[in-house]
């Protein structure tokens, strides 16, 4: 199967200004999902698409593919993931290369396990499906704001976390990773559709960087926990 892994990279950023280029953990924060994508055994080309110069220098020397630079109109603030896809799936089309599914990974998603990728694309082919997205187990004491406020739960019948039995609990999508059929996007445009699987993660991998706080969890885990395979692993406390 010909697997075509896109990372979208904007260079503008409103939370943390720069935040791509930000050193967490001794790598620029795009680097992490380079680092991922470059140490599946499952072989599969690395695209990352950016608008931004000095983010695709970084990128290339992470190892990843820069074969172009993001249109602008494909990188504005309210612009959809879904047609930069398509615009990396389209450039690798017209080299003739054609990709059966597009695992897509979000660079501001830095902590995902070792073998995250590996596992996700074998469950994706072996439940045939024709989409997957990461998801972490979520609380249940979900609330939706009205008149009158309504939640997820039985609020006469509390139960508490640790009696819950956790195959019950909701799952919380964390953008972090997503594989989906080529034809999917082709037909749908959407990086979701037809049979859905889930793939389930750690909870820390779940961290989404979008504020100040959101480094130092990140940069604490990075520094705790292996992310990497060893052969592509570095010393984060140097």
């Amino acid at each position: 199967m010909n697997l075509l892994c896109v990372i979208p990279v904007r260079g503008g950023s409103k939370g943390v200004p720069g935040k791509n280029l930000r050193n967490v953990a001794g790598r620029p924060l795009v680097s992490w999902s380079i680092a991922h994508a470059l140490g599946s055994t499952t072989p599969m080309r690395v695209i990352v698409s950016t608008d931004d110069e000095e983010i695709a220098a970084v990128a290339a020397d992470a190892g990843a593919e820069v074969p172009f630079l993001r249109p602008a109109e494909l990188a504005t603030d309210d612009a959809p993931t879904e047609p930069t896809v398509l615009h990396a799936i389209a450039w690798v089309r017209s080299q003739g290369w054609e990709p059966d599914a597009v695992v897509l990974l979000q660079a501001t998603s830095p902590i995902r396990r070792p073998d995250s990728i590996d596992r996700a694309i074998a469950q994706f082919v072996a439940e045939d499906a024709d989409s997957l997205v990461g998801v972490v187990r979520s609380s249940p004491f979900l609330w939706w704001q009205g008149d009158p406020p309504t939640s997820h739960y039985r609020v006469e019948a509390r139960e508490r976390r640790q009696d819950m039995d956790p195959a019950t609990l909701p799952f919380r999508e964390t953008g972090s990773l997503y594989v989906t059929r080529t034809g999917i996007y082709d037909t749908r445009m959407n990086r979701l559709g037809g049979r859905i699987s889930l793939f389930e993660m750690d909870e820390i991998e779940g961290l989404d960087i979008d504020t100040e706080l959101d480094i130092t969890i990140a940069e604490s885990a990075l520094r705790t926990i292996s992310v990497l395979p060893a052969s592509n692993d570095l010393d984060v406390n140097d």
